[in-house]
């Protein structure tokens, strides 16, 4: 089994040596430059790399010239970028360039190899659904497929921006990971179950998994209120549809998934916010994406109620038909088998809880 080789690159003699002795450390391989032009040259002699972690703020050449020249020419080689600066527009300026991932200094250990480990596991499946794609003989079964057909997309959806943007929003709500996963998953079977091209179910993903981003833009005395919320405070956290909205608009890549994010609170007889839209005024991956939220939200523990059965999520689902949801897309999810939500909760829990023990191990700090 071949090692993962990492280019670190960094005009600190100490930054660059103790990163390279963690990831040394972690059993990958590192070769080391101290600037961008130096990293390009190891890259031109053909040298070949998993991964390159390079600082942002690098004499003759930085890390973003690094990273434009590099995605040209190795595109399925992820970049993860380092900095100091403590601006969000810094580090999006960095995603949308087409890095993997950000890291702020200092960070720690497990930090650093958390992020590593999603970059080479993202590149490798990348790789080996290239490969299966072009090298599939047969199918399994439709039930098994189905499930696998919607993990792959769910994966296919944590892009660069996803991962990067979801983290932050993580470490502001520390229950978000696991919901907007879930959400999404359910958010895919459905979307392909309505028999939707496989584009639009990507950008429909990518809303729904970005669907809270906003909440970054809400006081934390609000967000993580254990009581109930003040009129006043009800009115600033419906504010996040927008601000989600706003955040996500300029960037290309996201330009269609932020009208999910924007019309994620609408309902289907216009009671919903932030503009009281009704119908097919409301954009399909949004209606879409109220069943699934809703199904997550009831088959979910909460601190005032324990979780409830898919039966119960069903009939309640069926019940808000035409007022809260698009009676189209609830016949679709009513015509999907119990055990596919069942399979894709259990997955992907499994996914959270292996990350949070990750995360609980972190004792080094740069």
């Amino acid at each position: 089994m071949s090692v993962d080789k990492i280019l670190v690159v960094d005009d600190e003699d100490s930054i660059r040596e103790i990163v390279a002795s963690m990831l040394t450390a972690a059993g990958y391989q590192c070769r080391k430059a101290a600037s961008g032009v130096e990293a390009l040259s190891i890259l031109a002699n053909g040298e070949e790399f998993s991964l390159i972690l390079s600082d942002l703020m690098m004499r003759d050449l930085d890390g973003i010239g690094l990273l434009e020249q590099t995605k040209v020419k190795y595109p399925e080689m992820p970049v993860i970028m380092v900095t100091a600066v403590h601006d969000v527009s810094v580090a999006l300026g960095a995603i949308r360039n087409g890095a993997y991932d950000y890291l702020l200094k200092p960070f720690e250990r497990e930090q650093l190899l958390a992020s590593v480990r999603r970059a080479i596991e993202t590149r490798r499946l990348r790789m080996e659904n290239r490969a299966y794609q072009m090298n599939l003989e047969s199918l399994v079964s439709a039930r098994t497929e189905q499930l696998r057909q919607t993990m792959a997309d769910l994966e296919r959806s944590y892009d660069i921006t996803l991962e990067a943007l979801g983290d932050a929003l993580d470490l502001k709500d520390s229950e978000t990971e696991g919901h907007s996963k879930r959400v999404t998953a359910f958010t895919i079977a459905i979307a392909r179950a309505m028999g939707l091209t496989a584009e639009r179910i990507r950008v429909i993903a990518r809303g729904a998994f970005l669907h809270d981003i906003g909440k970054m833009a809400i006081p934390d005395a609000i967000l993580r209120k254990s009581g109930p919320l003040s009129e006043e405070e009800r009115s600033i956290m419906r504010e996040h549809c927008c601000r989600g909205y706003q955040m996500l608009r300029k960037i290309p890549f996201l330009s269609e998934a932020s009208e999910i994010v924007y019309t994620h609170q609408e309902r289907y007889d216009g009671s919903g916010y932030p503009r009281g839209l009704r119908g097919d005024e409301i954009p399909l991956g949004a209606r879409i994406f109220a069943v699934a939220d809703t199904l997550d939200a009831i088959t979910s523990d909460r601190p005032y109620r324990a979780a409830q059965s898919i039966r119960a999520a069903r009939e309640e689902i069926t019940r808000c038909s035409a007022s809260q949801f698009d009676p189209n897309v609830v016949r679709t999810f009513q015509s999907m088998p119990e055990s596919i939500w069942l399979d894709l909760r259990k997955e992907i829990d499994a996914q959270v809880i292996s990350f949070a023990k990750e995360k609980m191990t972190a004792h080094v700090i740069v």
